[in-house]
């Protein structure tokens, strides 16, 4: 957790930067709009290596997946730790029955 915790700050370090130079203050110059859509499309990518990339494709792509939804949680001023919290509530209680929670 603690390179999670690490990236976090990078990217909030780099979201005011000069977009032309930093990847991350590109992205928040074009808004949450582009940045939803890059999300996106790093989640489409993973589902592909899912199913026909090799490991080491899929280990990319699951990187680009973390890194781009930190960018978005920055973008909405969420902390990593409240997703991280969320995750350890979770924990022992069945997907089954927390899915039903939620539509209660």
């Amino acid at each position: 957790m603690e390179t999670l915790s690490r990236l976090e700050k990078t990217i909030a370090q780099r979201r005011t930067a000069d977009p032309s130079q930093s990847y991350v203050a590109s992205l928040h110059a074009k808004g949450l709009p582009q940045i939803a859509r890059k999300l996106g499309e790093e989640g489409v990518e993973a589902a592909i290596a899912v199913l026909s990339g090799s490991d080491e494709e899929l280990v990319g792509e699951a990187a680009d997946i973390l890194f781009h939804l930190i960018v978005a949680l920055n973008a909405r001023d969420v902390p990593l730790a409240d997703v991280l919290a969320e995750l350890d509530r979770r924990e022992g209680v069945s997907g089954i029955e927390e899915k039903a929670s939620r539509s209660a």
